[in-house]
């Protein structure tokens, strides 16, 4: 018999998620993970969700790259000018969702956002392909086009305005920090009791630790 959507299901025994393993913070808890998902060699581990919001409520999600992350915040390069970068100025917060299926995790991360500094989003953007310089100054992102032959000619008027020359970075392209308030790890369970611990910021610098019901 064929199988429907609500026929799908996988039981998960891989691990568990104990209060006393975890790091008290939450960064490095993630650091940990994150070097288990890069060693556990899982296409783009540092792929993961945004979801942000229109200050009316209205939200929206995609999958974006992460490009760094510290104490500070989790970092991710966009087009300002693009729907998410909109969206974030206007109201400046946003959740971010990693799921690494074959280690049955997920890492879910709130936060507030800022963009970082003009010196940082350079460096960055130094490190990139030229090709890719290039597209940011090619692609409006978001915005409405006839086809892909105006991406094409763009790129190649770009091609030929930088030509022998450092590509610049558009100073509407840049990056963004998250700045958790609040980062759960999940690990899958058998019988749908996963494990889930919550990390909430405390007083600004420390973390309090709860277990989330399944």
């Amino acid at each position: 018999m064929e199988k429907t959507v609500a026929d799908l299901r996988k039981d998960y025994t891989l691990q568990d998620l104990s209060e006393t393993e975890i790091n008290p913070n939450p960064v490095i808890q993630f650091q940990k993970w994150f070097e288990q998902a890069l060693a556990a060699q899982l296409p783009e581990p540092n792929a993961m969700t945004l979801a942000t919001a229109t200050p009316d409520g209205k939200p929206s999600a995609r999958m974006v790259l992460l490009k760094d992350f510290d104490e500070q915040g989790f970092v991710l390069f966009t087009n300002y000018n693009s729907h998410k970068g909109q969206e974030l100025a206007a109201n400046p917060q946003a959740a971010l969702v990693f799921w690494w299926a074959e280690l049955e995790r997920q890492v879910r991360i709130v936060g507030t956002v800022e963009k970082i500094s003009p010196e940082q989003s350079d460096s960055y953007f130094e490190m990139r392909p030229p090709n890719s310089r290039l597209g940011a100054w090619a692609s409006n992102q978001s915005q409405v086009i006839v086809g892909r032959e105006v991406l094409e000619q763009q790129l190649q008027e770009f091609q030929r305005q930088y030509q022998n020359q450092e590509v610049p970075r558009p100073p509407h392209w840049g990056g963004y920090r998250v700045i958790p308030t609040e980062i759960e790890f999940w690990q899958g369970r058998p019988s749908r009791l996963h494990d889930r611990l919550l990390y909430t910021r405390w007083h600004n610098s420390s973390w309090k630790i709860e277990r989330l019901s399944p």
